[in-house]
C-alpha cells in the first residue's frame, strides 16, 4: 500500500510543473496500475505499521482513482478558462491522498483523522471552484453538518464498549455511528448534501456522489465489529427511519426541477436501502450493501457528469429548459439512457445485484419492511423516468434556435 500512497504524495509537486492533460493521464494510469496490482493481491495486502488493504478498502480505494481521473476529465472548463488551474489540481490529490489514507488505516486514531482530513479539499472546492454566491452557505453546512457529529465519544479504549451500563452503551453507540450517519448521509441527517451538490462545481459533486458518501457505508462497516451487541437492541430504529425516509426522499424527487438537486435526493433515497441492510446485520446487508456502495458511486457521479454537460451548453439546469435534448446531442441522450437504467437497477447493472442482496436482507429481517421497500423500488423508477423522459425527449426549448453548440 505504501507504494501508491507514496505516488500519489510524490504526484502533487507536478501540479505545478505539467500540463492539465498530463495529470489526467496519469490518474487513469494510476487506476490501472492499482487494478492491475489488486489482481495479485491476497486480499490482504501491507498490513503493517497500521496500514494495509483488504476486500473492503480495495474496490473502494480502486473507485476514488477512477473517479478521481474521471471528475479532472470533466472539470475541463476550469482547464479551458484558466481558473486557477494547479490549486484546482492540487485540492484533487489532496483529497485523493486522504481517502487513499483513510480506506487503508487499519487503525481507529488514523482513520479519524484523515476522515475529517478529506473535509478540508472538499470544502476548498465547494468555495473556491462553485458557481454561485450561496457556495458559502453550502460550505458552512457541510462544515457544520459534518463536523459537529465527529467528535464521538473523545476516547479510544476500546474496553470501554465492554464495560458499559444499558444507559451509557446507548451514548457509546449513537457516539460511535452518528458521524458515519452524517456522512452516509440518514434522512433527518441529509440537508447539507442537497446544498452542496448544487453548489459545488462538477468536480466537486462527482467526488462527494462518488466516494465521500461512501466513508460513512465503510467506517459503519468497519464500526460494527465492536458494537454489534448493542446494534442488535438498537438497529430498528435505523432500519425504519432509513427505509421511511427513502420513500419520502423519492416523493421530494418527483417535485423537483433541478437538475443536480433531483440527483442528490435520489443518492439520500439510495443510501437509505444501504443504511437499511447495514443496519440487519447479516451477511447479505453487508456484502449488498458494499456493492451498492460500489454500483452507486460510478451510477451517480456519471449522472453529475452529464448534468454539468447540458449546464455549460445551456446555462441552466432547470427541467424547464432542459428538453428535448435527444434532438440535439443524440450521443449524449444514450449516456442519458444508461446511467439512469443503472439507477433503477436495471439488469444487467451491478446496482440490480447489490439491491437484490438489500431487500433480500431486509425483508428477512422483518416481513413488515416489504411494503416500505415496495414503495422505494417503485417511485425510484418513477422520478428516474421523469428526470430521463422529460429532459431527453419532447419538444426543445423555444430558444434553441439560438444556440451554437460546440
Amino acid at each position: 500500500m505504501l507504494k501508491f500512497i507514496f505516488l500519489v504524495l510524490f504526484a502533487t509537486p507536478l501540479c505545478f510543473l505539467l500540463d492539465y492533460w498530463v495529470m489526467v493521464s496519469f490518474l487513469f494510469l494510476f487506476s490501472f496500475i492499482y487494478m492491475v496490482f489488486g489482481c495479485s493481491f491476497s486480499f490482504v495486502s501491507g498490513l503493517g505499521y497500521y496500514f494495509g488493504a483488504d476486500v473492503l478498502s480495495y474496490g473502494l480505494i480502486l473507485l476514488s482513482f477512477w473517479i478521481c481521473a474521471l471528475m479532472l476529465l470533466a472539470s475541463s472548463s476550469i482547464f479551458a478558462s484558466s481558473n486557477y488551474v494547479s490549486l484546482f489540481l492540487l485540492m484533487n490529490l489532496f483529497l485523493l491522498l486522504f481517502l487513499l489514507l483513510t480506506f487503508s488505516t487499519s487503525s481507529f486514531l488514523f482513520f479519524y483523522v484523515f476522515f475529517e482530513s478529506s473535509l478540508i479539499p472538499t470544502f476548498f472546492l465547494v468555495l473556491g471552484w462553485g458557481y454561485q454566491p450561496e457556495r458559502v452557505q453550502a460550505g458552512v453546512y457541510l462544515v457544520f453538518y459534518t463536523l459537529y457529529f465527529y467528535f464521538g465519544i473523545f476516547t479510544l479504549n476500546i474496553y470501554l464498549f465492554f464495560s458499559v451500563s444499558f444507559g451509557a452503551g446507548v451514548y457509546v453507540y449513537l457516539a460511535m455511528i452518528l458521524a458515519f450517519l452524517v456522512k452516509l448521509p440518514m434522512f433527518i441527517f441529509h440537508l447539507w448534501l442537497p446544498k452542496a451538490h448544487v453548489e459545488a462545481p462538477v468536480a466537486g459533486s462527482m467526488i462527494l456522489a462518488g466516494v465521500l458518501l461512501k466513508l460513512g457505508g465503510y467506517g459503519l462497516l468497519r464500526v460494527f465489529s465492536l458494537i454489534y451487541f448493542l446494534g442488535v437492541t438498537f438497529n430498528y430504529f435505523f432500519i425504519g427511519v432509513s427505509l421511511v425516509g427513502g420513500v419520502l426522499v423519492s416523493l421530494i424527487c418527483l417535485r423537483q426541477v433541478d437538475l443536480k438537486s433531483l440527483i442528490a435526493y435520489s443518492s439520500v433515497a439510495h443510501m437509505g436501502i444501504v443504511l437499511g441492510g447495514l443496519m440487519t446485520l447479516s451477511y447479505w446487508g453487508m456484502s449488498g450493501s458494499y456493492t451498492l456502495m460500489i454500483a452507486h458511486g460510478l451510477c451517480s457521479s456519471g449522472m453529475f457528469c452529464l448534468a454539468n454537460i447540458s449546464y455549460e451548453r445551456l446555462g441552466s439546469r432547470s427541467l424547464l429548459i432542459n428538453k428535448g435534448l435527444i434532438n440535439f446531442m443524440p450521443g449524449m441522450s444514450l449516456w442519458w439512457f444508461l446511467l439512469c437504467s443503472s439507477n433503477i437497477s436495471a439488469p444487467p447493472t451491478l446496482n440490480l445485484l447489490g439491491e437484490i442482496s438489500l431487500f433480500n436482507s431486509i425483508i428477512s429481517w422483518s416481513w413488515i419492511t416489504m411494503f416500505l421497500l415496495s414503495f422505494l423500488s417503485f417511485f425510484s423508477a418513477g422520478y428516474t423516468l421523469y428526470l430521463y423522459s422529460y429532459s431527453q425527449h419532447g419538444s426543445g426549448f423555444s430558444c434553441f434556435v439560438y444556440i451554437d453548440f460546440p
